[in-house]
């Protein structure tokens, strides 16, 4: 059984660098249309069920604004 993950994104911080979107093997984050309170338009999660927990999001985010959970 492939290891699943549920990945978290902290709007707020995320300030749409969009790293994650590019170093996601499977496409799991997008850029989002609305903006945060800052006016930086961050990633959100459009396809949790391919997540892999890869943990690839997360490392290369400069902000810490991703968590990966195992399931």
């Amino acid at each position: 059984m492939a290891i699943k993950g549920k990945p978290v994104v902290d709007r707020e911080r995320c300030k749409g660098c969009l790293l994650c979107v590019r170093a996601c093997p499977t496409k799991v984050l997008a850029a989002d249309v609305e903006p945060n309170s800052w006016g930086y338009y961050p990633v959100k999660v459009v396809a949790e069920d391919k997540c892999i927990a890869c943990g690839n999001c997360y490392t290369v985010c400069p902000d810490v604004a991703i968590t990966v959970y195992k399931l």
